[in-house]
């Protein structure tokens, strides 16, 4: 359709014969299956590039792997023992949380006894 709007004349010509240049050949219009054909080195071109881009972007991107199996290893023993490290920093702050938050609630307790006169305040 689109080489119909394209080359009216062409398409005239070959529908009803030749009528401005009655002298000329006309030229038959192309199928649809060649000219997606004309197009399909282009596109395919286009394509195996943007992916030779993207491939070269994800190698980028990965770490470099210079050293040798036992030094990763030993690389990631390291962060194994960091991680432990900072779980057992995290584990004694929960801890301490924990009996705040308990410090709190009963002291909240208290106050709200004393405000409903339910329980006498301690004087000590």
């Amino acid at each position: 359709m689109a080489n119909k709007a394209a080359n009216p004349v062409a398409y005239l010509s070959a529908k009803h014969g030749p009528f401005l240049r009655p002298h000329l050949p006309c030229r038959d219009l192309p199928t649809e299956d060649e000219a997606n054909f004309s197009e399909e080195p282009k596109l395919m071109s286009a394509s195996l590039v943007k992916a030779a881009k993207q491939f070269d972007a994800l190698v980028a991107s990965l770490p470099i792997s210079e050293t040798g199996e036992e030094v990763q290893l030993k690389r990631i023993a390291e962060l194994q023992a960091e991680n432990d490290a900072i779980g057992q920093e995290l584990q004694k702050q929960l801890e301490a949380a924990e009996k705040e938050l308990n410090q709190v609630q009963e002291l909240y307790s208290q106050a709200t006894d004393n405000c409903l006169n339910l329980k006498k305040p301690d004087i000590s």
